[in-house]
Protein backbone atom coordinates (compact mmCIF):
# COMPACT_ATOMS: atom_id res chain seq x y z
CA UNK A 1 0.00 0.00 0.00
CA UNK A 2 0.87 3.33 -1.27
CA UNK A 3 2.41 4.78 2.46
CA UNK A 4 1.57 8.75 1.42
CA UNK A 5 -2.10 6.96 1.87
CA UNK A 6 -4.20 7.22 5.10
CA UNK A 7 -5.59 3.58 5.91
CA UNK A 8 -8.13 3.69 8.68
CA UNK A 9 -7.04 0.29 9.36
CA UNK A 10 -3.30 1.07 10.13
CA UNK A 11 -2.66 3.73 12.98
CA UNK A 12 1.10 4.29 11.43
CA UNK A 13 -0.33 5.42 8.16
CA UNK A 14 -2.13 8.64 10.17
CA UNK A 15 -1.72 11.91 9.45
CA UNK A 16 -2.40 13.19 12.65
CA UNK A 17 -0.79 11.38 15.56
CA UNK A 18 -1.87 11.81 19.35
CA UNK A 19 1.45 12.95 21.16
CA UNK A 20 1.45 15.71 17.69
CA UNK A 21 -1.91 17.02 17.87
CA UNK A 22 -1.69 20.26 17.94
CA UNK A 23 -5.03 22.58 17.24
CA UNK A 24 -3.74 25.23 14.82
CA UNK A 25 -2.74 22.43 12.20
CA UNK A 26 -5.99 20.44 13.02
CA UNK A 27 -8.58 20.56 10.07
CA UNK A 28 -11.30 20.38 11.77
CA UNK A 29 -10.79 23.26 13.98
CA UNK A 30 -9.67 25.17 10.77
CA UNK A 31 -12.71 24.33 8.88
CA UNK A 32 -15.09 26.21 11.97
CA UNK A 33 -12.66 28.81 12.14
CA UNK A 34 -13.17 29.67 8.52
CA UNK A 35 -17.10 28.44 8.73
CA UNK A 36 -17.41 31.20 11.63
CA UNK A 37 -15.38 33.80 9.74
CA UNK A 38 -17.81 33.54 6.70
CA UNK A 39 -20.78 33.11 8.83
CA UNK A 40 -19.57 36.46 10.16
CA UNK A 41 -19.01 38.33 7.26
CA UNK A 42 -22.46 36.72 5.67
CA UNK A 43 -24.64 38.21 8.85
CA UNK A 44 -22.75 41.69 8.31
CA UNK A 45 -23.85 41.62 4.97
CA UNK A 46 -27.57 40.75 5.63
CA UNK A 47 -27.87 42.69 9.06
CA UNK A 48 -29.41 45.30 6.60
CA UNK A 49 -32.22 42.84 6.08
CA UNK A 50 -32.66 42.61 10.10
CA UNK A 51 -31.28 38.46 9.11
CA UNK A 52 -29.15 36.60 10.98
CA UNK A 53 -27.37 33.14 10.10
CA UNK A 54 -30.47 30.87 12.00
CA UNK A 55 -32.55 32.49 9.79
CA UNK A 56 -31.32 33.42 6.57
CA UNK A 57 -30.66 29.92 5.80
CA UNK A 58 -33.92 28.67 6.31
CA UNK A 59 -35.20 31.42 4.25
CA UNK A 60 -32.43 30.51 1.56
CA UNK A 61 -33.49 27.11 1.77
CA UNK A 62 -37.45 27.61 1.21
CA UNK A 63 -36.74 29.41 -1.99
CA UNK A 64 -34.97 26.47 -3.37
CA UNK A 65 -36.65 23.90 -2.16
CA UNK A 66 -39.64 22.27 -3.41
CA UNK A 67 -43.82 23.24 -2.14
CA UNK A 68 -44.60 21.69 0.40
CA UNK A 69 -41.68 22.35 3.02
CA UNK A 70 -42.73 21.82 6.51
CA UNK A 71 -41.06 22.16 9.47
CA UNK A 72 -39.90 18.83 10.16
CA UNK A 73 -38.11 18.59 6.65
CA UNK A 74 -36.57 22.09 6.81
CA UNK A 75 -35.20 20.93 10.07
CA UNK A 76 -33.90 17.81 8.55
CA UNK A 77 -32.75 19.34 5.50
CA UNK A 78 -30.50 21.65 7.23
CA UNK A 79 -29.61 18.85 10.26
CA UNK A 80 -30.73 21.41 12.86
CA UNK A 81 -33.01 20.72 15.43
CA UNK A 82 -36.72 21.11 14.98
CA UNK A 83 -37.24 23.28 17.71
CA UNK A 84 -34.25 25.86 16.80
CA UNK A 85 -36.03 25.64 13.33
CA UNK A 86 -39.40 26.99 14.81
CA UNK A 87 -37.92 29.54 16.57
CA UNK A 88 -36.39 30.96 13.37
CA UNK A 89 -39.70 30.11 11.60
CA UNK A 90 -41.55 32.13 14.44
CA UNK A 91 -39.04 35.14 13.77
CA UNK A 92 -38.92 35.05 9.93
CA UNK A 93 -42.89 34.76 10.07
CA UNK A 94 -43.13 37.62 12.27
CA UNK A 95 -41.36 39.98 10.02
CA UNK A 96 -43.66 38.85 7.11
CA UNK A 97 -41.45 36.73 5.12
CA UNK A 98 -43.07 33.43 5.67
CA UNK A 99 -46.23 32.37 5.98
CA UNK A 100 -47.36 29.34 7.53
CA UNK A 101 -50.49 27.22 5.43
CA UNK A 102 -52.79 24.13 6.31
CA UNK A 103 -53.01 21.37 4.03
CA UNK A 104 -55.72 21.12 2.40
CA UNK A 105 -55.17 17.47 2.07
CA UNK A 106 -53.95 16.46 5.54
CA UNK A 107 -54.80 19.06 8.36
CA UNK A 108 -51.86 18.11 10.65
CA UNK A 109 -49.39 19.07 8.32
CA UNK A 110 -48.39 22.83 7.84
CA UNK A 111 -46.50 24.22 5.26
CA UNK A 112 -44.11 27.02 4.72
CA UNK A 113 -44.52 29.24 1.91
CA UNK A 114 -42.55 32.43 1.52
CA UNK A 115 -44.10 35.77 0.70
CA UNK A 116 -43.26 38.23 -1.98
CA UNK A 117 -41.37 39.91 0.58
CA UNK A 118 -39.75 36.63 2.19
CA UNK A 119 -38.84 35.86 -1.88
CA UNK A 120 -37.49 39.33 -2.47
CA UNK A 121 -35.24 38.93 0.46
CA UNK A 122 -33.81 35.33 -0.15
CA UNK A 123 -32.81 36.22 -3.67
CA UNK A 124 -30.05 38.16 -1.63
CA UNK A 125 -29.05 35.67 0.14
CA UNK A 126 -27.15 33.97 -2.74
CA UNK A 127 -25.73 37.06 -4.20
CA UNK A 128 -24.04 37.46 -0.22
CA UNK A 129 -22.72 34.50 0.14
CA UNK A 130 -21.15 34.30 -3.39
CA UNK A 131 -19.18 37.71 -2.31
CA UNK A 132 -18.42 36.39 0.90
CA UNK A 133 -17.14 33.38 -0.38
CA UNK A 134 -15.56 34.83 -2.96
CA UNK A 135 -13.45 36.75 -0.41
CA UNK A 136 -12.46 33.76 1.46
CA UNK A 137 -11.11 32.31 -1.61
CA UNK A 138 -9.15 35.27 -2.12
CA UNK A 139 -5.42 34.30 -4.43
CA UNK A 140 -6.61 30.64 -4.75
CA UNK A 141 -7.25 29.26 -8.51
CA UNK A 142 -10.32 27.87 -9.97
CA UNK A 143 -8.74 24.76 -9.93
CA UNK A 144 -7.71 24.97 -6.68
CA UNK A 145 -11.11 25.48 -5.31
CA UNK A 146 -12.66 22.68 -7.43
CA UNK A 147 -9.77 20.54 -5.54
CA UNK A 148 -10.99 21.88 -1.96
CA UNK A 149 -14.61 20.97 -2.92
CA UNK A 150 -13.42 17.73 -3.99
CA UNK A 151 -11.41 16.90 -0.94
CA UNK A 152 -14.13 18.16 1.31
CA UNK A 153 -16.73 16.08 -0.01
CA UNK A 154 -14.46 13.06 -0.17
CA UNK A 155 -13.99 13.73 3.76
CA UNK A 156 -18.06 13.97 4.14
CA UNK A 157 -17.91 10.98 2.55
CA UNK A 158 -15.23 8.97 5.17
CA UNK A 159 -17.61 10.79 7.95
CA UNK A 160 -20.73 9.59 6.88
CA UNK A 161 -18.74 5.97 6.30
CA UNK A 162 -17.58 6.01 9.91
CA UNK A 163 -20.65 6.75 11.28
CA UNK A 164 -23.01 4.06 9.37
CA UNK A 165 -19.90 1.48 10.68
CA UNK A 166 -20.64 -0.82 13.21
CA UNK A 167 -18.68 0.35 16.31
CA UNK A 168 -15.64 -2.16 16.89
CA UNK A 169 -15.00 -3.06 20.57
CA UNK A 170 -12.58 -1.22 22.15
CA UNK A 171 -9.17 -2.76 22.80
CA UNK A 172 -10.36 -2.99 26.47
CA UNK A 173 -13.46 -4.93 25.59
CA UNK A 174 -12.15 -7.53 23.22
CA UNK A 175 -12.71 -10.97 24.79
CA UNK A 176 -10.00 -12.62 26.54
CA UNK A 177 -6.98 -14.62 24.47
CA UNK A 178 -8.10 -12.07 20.95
Amino acid sequence: MNSSIIDYEDESTYFYQAGGYSPDQSVGFLMRRVLSSILQAADAQLAGQGLTYVQWLPLYKLLVCQENTTNATLAKDLGMDPASVTRALDRIEAKGLLRRERSTTDRRVVHLVLTEEGRRVAVEVPKVLAKVLNVHLAGFSHQECGLMLSMLQRMLVNGDALRDAPAAPAADDAPPGT
